[in-house]
């Protein structure tokens, strides 16, 4: 089984992006699993609220269930970027879907922080999707 971590945040168009990449992969019904991850900022929040309830992450599993692709979920609180890459190692990803955010043509030259943290020290491979709003 190959297994894809897609950390989500509160943008549906995103959630929606992230979950299409994953959907158009090969095989994908019957050879991916993806692992919904929030990183939350606060413990408290954590216990009571998981990543399908958050807005990118309901849409991002409603259309991969919808496809067929298994869909699983995962919390962490704490740095988005350091969660993420440590999120990867603990549930065994094989690779990672990100959601891309909208930048001004000078702050398009990089990534935002989390991504180009995430891309930098990850050792397996970083798909940035669209759903820029």
């Amino acid at each position: 089984m190959y297994r894809v971590l897609m950390p989500i945040d509160g943008s549906e168009s995103r959630g929606a992006a992230q979950a299409e990449t994953v959907i158009a992969l090969p095989d994908a019904t019957e050879s991916i699993t993806v692992i919904l991850l929030y990183v939350f900022d606060d413990e408290d929040e954590m216990e009571t609220t998981t990543p399908e309830e958050i807005a990118g992450g309901n849409v991002a599993a409603n259309r991969l269930r919808d496809a067929g692709v298994a869909v699983e979920q995962t919390s962490r609180v704490g740095d988005p970027a350091i969660k993420i890459l440590a999120a990867a190692d603990e549930v065994g990803a094989d690779h990672i879907v990100l959601g891309g955010r909208k930048r001004s043509p000078v702050g398009a030259v990089l990534f935002g922080s989390v991504s180009q943290n995430v891309i930098v020290d990850a050792d397996r491979p970083v798909t940035i999707t669209g759903g820029m709003t």
